[in-house]
């Protein structure tokens, strides 16, 4: 009889550790699992930063290529980077339809007034980690709260006159 009681009391103690062990796996997979996502959403936010990045750079090679003698400004569509149709031969400013890598759906494009592209940005909500320190040409990201904030506009550089000298007074010749 002693010898049952035994073998039943160690099937309790091995049953007790048995739940104990599931529950610290099943803690830690959830500790890992966030972690992961984390590690995740760090590497799509540098993606998005680059790639963003890229696409401002395209809009800015095809606004500053001339054809003709001409600017002709931003791009009426997402395909004029891809191929540009004012050259005969192949001319692209982007190498590829790069995707949003936050919902890896296309950007959201920013157009002006008259319907050109000057810039995109993503559709997600989700809140950024990074907050500062970035670099010059994205300082305007700085304390945004979702990545649907985060805009890579190309803008033109305004032409500045080279001259140090004040303009004199206009002099018309006399007939």
């Amino acid at each position: 009889m002693t010898v049952t009681k035994n073998l039943q009391n160690q099937r309790g103690v091995a049953l007790i550790f048995v739940l104990v062990a599931v529950t610290l796996l099943g803690l830690m997979a959830g500790i890992a699992g966030s972690s992961w996502q984390t590690i995740v959403q760090r590497a799509k936010e540098q993606e998005l930063l680059w790639r963003g990045g890229q696409i401002r750079k395209a809009i800015g090679f095809y606004y500053k290529t001339a054809h003709g003698g001409a600017k002709s400004g931003y791009p009426a569509s997402f395909e004029q980077l891809l191929k540009d149709p004012r050259f005969i031969s192949t001319k692209r400013h982007l190498r590829r339809h790069y995707l949003d890598p936050i919902t890896g759906d296309d950007w959201e494009l920013i157009k002006t007034p008259n319907g050109r592209i000057k810039g995109v940005r993503s559709h997600s909500d989700k809140e950024p980690f990074k907050k500062d320190n970035f670099s010059k040409e994205n300082e305007k990201l700085v304390g945004k709260m979702k990545y649907a904030e985060w805009e890579f506009i190309y803008l033109p550089k305004k032409q500045q006159k080279t001259s140090t000298q004040p303009p004199g007074p206009v002099i018309k010749p006399v007939n």
